[in-house]
C-alpha cells in the first residue's frame, strides 16, 4: 500500500479570517480521513492576505479529492488548491 505526502493551499476569502480557527478545523476533517504527520504554515500572498499550507500523509487509496473536497467545506474558505503530491510506498 502506497502513502502519499500532499502539500495543500487553502485559500481564506478575507485577509481578517481567523486563521488558526481554520488550521483546527482542517486537522480534525484530516485526522478523520486518516491523515498522519500533519503540519501547517501561514504563506503571505498580499495585502495581508495569508494562505494556510497544510502538509500531510494520506494513504494513496484516499484520494486527492477526499481531503480536497472535505477542506471545501470549512467556513470562510474560498478555494483550496494542491500544492505538491509525491507518492512514497509504506
Amino acid at each position: 500500500m502506497a502513502i502519499v505526502t500532499l502539500i495543500i493551499k487553502i485559500m481564506p476569502d478575507s485577509p481578517s479570517t481567523d486563521l488558526h480557527a481554520i488550521q483546527s478545523h482542517a486537522r480534525q476533517l484530516l485526522e478523520k480521513e486518516g491523515a498522519k504527520n500533519l503540519s501547517f504554515e501561514e504563506k503571505p500572498i498580499a495585502f495581508g492576505l495569508k494562505a494556510v499550507m497544510v502538509k500531510f500523509d494520506l494513504p494513496e487509496e484516499k484520494g486527492t479529492e477526499t481531503a480536497e473536497n472535505k477542506l471545501g467545506t470549512i467556513p470562510h474558505v474560498s478555494s483550496v488548491t494542491i500544492e505538491d503530491y509525491r507518492r512514497a510506498f509504506g
